[in-house]
């Protein structure tokens, strides 16, 4: 297997809330301790809740954020957030896919101008070989040569995604952070699309953050899952692992409510109480016993460590035993 391209150790990302002007300040948790490694060829799936901190998670990994603390390494450097020429030369290796096709172009911009637009700000090319690299990528992503003069008004959702995603191929990244990039398609649409991503990952060995809530999408695309709750990761593990014998109480439900055709293949129902808690305030111990059809005593005065159980991570105390 390749060296890892990035990894991250112990991420947090705090923000402080005020509810007022004399307020005290909050602290909001939104990620709280991730640890990961993304390989060359290879998708990270990071799922949850809405609120869990996936898409925080992914505003770390671009560099758009900095991290409260913990560390990642990118193409083998430490990434320091104060040494700004660093973070401008490592944005070209990052690149993101926005969930919203519609929303992340510039809709007074032809397509070839929103291609050519990071290779403007980014390379030394000359004009004729930034318009040739842009017609070679919309080759790539099945777009024909004629529409490069069009505005993004005048293409279907599936083919503004192609743009989006042309887009954040032009420099050439070795890690693709993809937030829900086909969550805002029609079904007929997101198996297209998630093919042509499978196919540039094998052309350009491109490692993928891949951050959904659709689990039927996940199991089709990620080789490794990261599920989350509350900031915290809970499971972690192979893909085939996690979706074959959830070993979290969280990921048993996350898994229980998606529809399976085979009757084989279908886990147990497992009711969850409540709703979501407050990153605000969230309660002692382990953040998912308010809701957890097997909570114990424990459960409530302890946070689980994230221990190994059956060849991956879990932060459950009765990991493996119920």
């Amino acid at each position: 297997m390749s060296a890892p391209v990035l990894e991250a150790h112990n991420l947090t990302r705090h923000y402080e809330v005020k509810d007022g002007f004399l307020s005290k300040p909050q602290i909001l948790k939104a990620v709280d301790g991730v640890s990961f490694a993304l390989v060359p060829g290879q998708t990270l799936a990071v799922v949850g809740e809405s609120g869990c901190g996936k898409s925080t998670l992914a505003r770390m990994l671009t560099l758009i954020e900095p991290p409260t603390s913990g560390t990642f390494n990118l193409d083998g450097e430490v990434m320091s957030f104060e040494n700004g020429g660093q973070v401008k030369r490592m944005r070209r290796l990052v690149q993101m896919i926005f969930q919203d096709p519609y929303g992340s172009l510039n809709p007074r911009k032809k397509v070839g101008s929103i291609l050519e637009e990071p290779l403007i700000i980014n390379t030394d090319m000359s004009g004729p070989e930034r318009e040739k690299a842009a017609r070679a990528m919309m080759t790539k992503v099945g777009l024909r040569p004629e529409q490069y003069n069009r505005y993004p008004h005048m293409f279907s959702g599936g083919q503004r995604q192609r743009i989006a995603i042309a887009r954040a191929l032009m420099l050439r990244p070795k890690v693709v952070v993809a937030d829900e990039p086909v969550s805002a398609l029609d079904v007929s649409i997101q198996a297209q699309v998630l093919n042509l991503l499978k196919d540039l990952q094998d052309e350009f060995d491109l490692a993928y953050l891949f951050v959904s809530h659709d689990l039927s999408v996940v199991r089709h695309l990620a080789d490794d899952v990261l599920v989350m709750y509350l900031g915290r990761p809970v499971e972690q593990g192979p893909n085939e692992a996690v979706f074959s014998a959830p070993l979290h109480p969280y990921t048993r439900a996350l898994l229980a409510s998606t529809p399976r055709v085979n009757p084989d293949e279908r886990i147990e129902r497992i009711a969850l109480k409540g709703e979501l808690p407050s990153p605000l305030n969230p309660p002692s111990g382990c953040a998912f016993h308010k809701r957890c059809p097997f909570v114990q005593d424990r459960c409530a005065k302890e946070q689980p460590a994230t221990r190994e159980v059956q060849g991956r991570l879990v932060a459950c105390h009765f990991a493996g035993e119920v």
